[in-house]
């Protein structure tokens, strides 16, 4: 049944991709072990329950709130790393040159409307819980936004999907929140839009939560008439509790590395598991290895010290 699996989210006309796997014995009554492939931060409540022992998030960081205790969760829970499949990424957040908002704070002080087009096909996806944190650190909200005459709209797919990339063009919406940015980024400035930098005091607050500072790079895009200081949303962190049995996480990292030619990700065909265990620009590791996996690698000589 694995191998079928794998086939199937393989096959392009195949469109359930999200997998949760279960294991026990034979014969027995409970399932052992739980791997989850989400990416959704909503399933660190599975891992915090010990519902799921293996999951995904992306971004990385967005480990930070839930291991600080910040919101959305009440109280810090012990998240531990295993390794990061490299994704380099940032939240673009671009507005329409035709609204006269040529900055963040020029964006929060009162104006006139916005539509504003956010990602409406996964309300569980990483990029609204890190919206929300940018809004409360620039002393606002999705609601507050309503409230005060903006139209926000949850639209199908990424900014480069049809949806979307037709309402940019077609100048039916005056601002765009999301991440993916390689895929959009010259395109919606060749469609009239601004990347908008977060401020000095945005980005302290978001790091107090674990994010971390990233830039869109003009030298990536040569459309952007500078780099844009934002939030990281790099890597595909997979992660577990701390409690895990140390037996469970050796024999996840054995299995990543041998079956690491058979695991393609966004750079090729073979996972580069000594970049994912490295803390690197594209693979963040923002939280404390669990020791089973930290052991293994060094062991194993995929982490060297320094």
């Amino acid at each position: 049944m694995l191998e079928v699996a794998s086939e199937l989210v393989d096959t392009d006309d195949w469109m359930p991709k999200q997998a949760r796997i279960q294991f026990r014995s034979q014969g027995a009554t409970e399932w052992a072990v739980t791997v989850f492939g989400s990416d959704a931060p909503s399933v660190i409540r599975e891992v915090e329950a010990r519902n799921t022992d293996i999951a995904i998030l992306n971004p990385a960081t967005a480990a930070g709130p839930a291991v600080l205790g910040a919101d959305p969760f009440s109280m810090p829970i012990p998240l531990r790393a295993i390794a990061t499949i490299p994704s380099y990424d940032q939240l673009g957040l671009v507005v329409s040159r035709r609204s006269g908002i040529e900055s963040f704070d020029d964006f929060r002080r009162p104006r006139a409307p916005l539509r504003i087009s956010l990602r409406g096909d996964r309300p569980d996806h990483s990029v609204h819980m890190v919206l929300d944190h940018v809004l409360a650190a620039a002393g606002t909200s999705r609601e507050e936004l309503a409230r005060a005459g903006d139209v926000i709209s949850y639209d199908s797919g990424l900014p480069h999907g049809s949806t979307r990339a037709a309402a940019m063009a077609n100048g039916e919406i005056d601002a765009l929140i999301d991440e993916g940015v390689y895929n959009w980024a010259e395109q919606a400035v060749a469609d009239g839009f601004r990347f908008l930098s977060l401020p000095e005091d945005v980005l302290q607050h978001l790091e107090s939560l674990g994010y971390r500072r990233a830039l869109i790079e003009r030298e990536r895009y040569p459309g952007l008439h500078e780099d844009v200081a934002t939030v990281d949303f790099s890597g595909f962190m997979i992660y577990t509790h701390a409690h895990a049995d140390d037996f469970l996480i050796e024999s996840v990292c054995r299995a990543l590395v041998l079956r690491r030619d058979r695991i393609p990700w966004q750079g090729g065909p073979s996972l580069p598991i000594e970049r994912m265990v490295s803390d690197t620009a594209d693979a963040p590791i923002p939280i404390p290895f669990h020791p089973a996996a930290e052991r293994f690698w060094r062991e194993h000589g995929f982490i060297l010290d320094s």
